[in-house]
């Protein structure tokens, strides 16, 4: 045993024996053990995706309403929405000229449609890989479609109330208070919300109360994450160059988004590692700890396709010998090998 794999065993061992690092450390091999990095990919992907129909569709009503109305249209100019970057200038040079146009509602409804279902998709996808659902048990695509109007209902409702929320505070309080307020309040919305998206995407028979960890941990980052993203675009964005701000707008959004996928998946695995007490996990092996085991074992056997098919996982107590890619035979095989 080297130096190096010295300490880092006997840091292994320190981490078992302590609880709080135990269970980070088993939330972060679960999120691993998911392949939790590509799930996140693919939220980004379908949230940009369906955040550009949004533009075209917010760009064709802001059209409709533009037209013909002078006041609207200075309104326009002197609001926050002419400090953004490539739109700004747009706004600024075509305010008088800006027209709706029923094509372009119509491309834009159904990109948007297309890129929300997509996330809803995905979400309940990863959802079914975090908790290990096997694939035999999963849904079918009308109650999938089902649980995403469902999903979108929700947010749609909880938009609605944190911004309601907002606008109560600011109209009661001004200065500290009021910035406080908004953010405990955000914070506690946001955890509510999560929760209810989570019970929507969660396998029904996981209880509600093993899914409350992890939205209160995700509630405050999102807050967090908000509030970093309005303060990039007020303070670094805004008086941009067209060419510059048009590349960090894009970079900066996809990192926006693929941070609030990483956030709402380690908020599940989170609900999963205490619910299963899945920890502690080993950082070098062999040997394999008991949670090891059992995520292991429950990664293989949800890749069951039919229900014909059957996973067997078993785990020898040492590793095989250099050139032997195939366990032995069990005796209640008969000798003959599985496929």
């Amino acid at each position: 045993m080297n130096p190096v794999e010295r300490a880092v065993r006997g840091i292994d061992r320190a981490q078992q024996r302590h609880t709080p690092p135990a269970v980070v450390i088993g939330v972060v091999r679960k999120y691993g053990d998911d392949r939790g990095g590509l799930l996140a990919a693919l939220i980004t992907y379908y949230g940009f995706v369906a955040l550009i129909p949004l533009l075209l569709l917010l760009s064709t009503v802001l059209g409709f309403v533009l037209h013909g109305h002078p006041g609207a249209q200075r309104a326009v100019v002197d609001s926050a929405l002419a400090d953004f970057p490539i739109i700004g200038d747009q706004l600024r040079q075509n305010v008088h000229s800006v027209q709706g146009s029923g094509i372009a509602l119509v491309v834009g409804l159904v990109g948007l449609v297309y890129g929300a279902l997509g996330i809803a998709q995905v979400l309940q996808h990863a959802m079914a890989e975090i908790w290990n659902v096997r694939n035999t048990d999963r849904p079918g695509y009308w109650p999938r479609l089902a649980r995403s109007a469902l999903l979108f209902t929700t947010l749609a409702t909880g938009l609605l109330l944190a911004t309601a929320a907002a606008a109560l505070i600011g109209t009661t309080l001004t200065g500290l208070p009021a910035r406080t307020g908004a953010l405990v309040l955000s914070a506690v919305l946001n955890s509510a919300l999560c929760l209810a998206c989570l019970r929507i995407l969660t396998p029904a028979g996981v209880p509600v109360r093993a899914l409350l960890p992890g939205c209160a941990l995700a509630g405050p980052l999102f807050t967090l994450l908000q509030a970093f993203g309005a303060v990039l675009v007020t303070h670094q964005l805004r008086h941009a160059t067209a060419v510059y701000g048009f590349f960090a707008t894009v970079i900066g959004l996809l990192s926006w988004l693929y941070l609030a996928a990483q956030i709402t998946l380690y908020a599940a695995e989170t609900n999963v590692v205490l619910h299963r007490r899945l920890w502690p996990r080993s950082l070098l092996q062999p040997p394999l700890t008991g949670p090891d085991e059992e995520v292991l074992t429950a990664v293989a056997r949800q890749e069951e396709r039919r229900p014909e098919q059957h996973v067997e996982v078993t785990f020898t107590d040492r590793p095989a010998p250099t050139g032997q890619r195939d366990p032995p035979h069990r005796p209640d095989d008969g000798g003959n090998r599985r496929p």
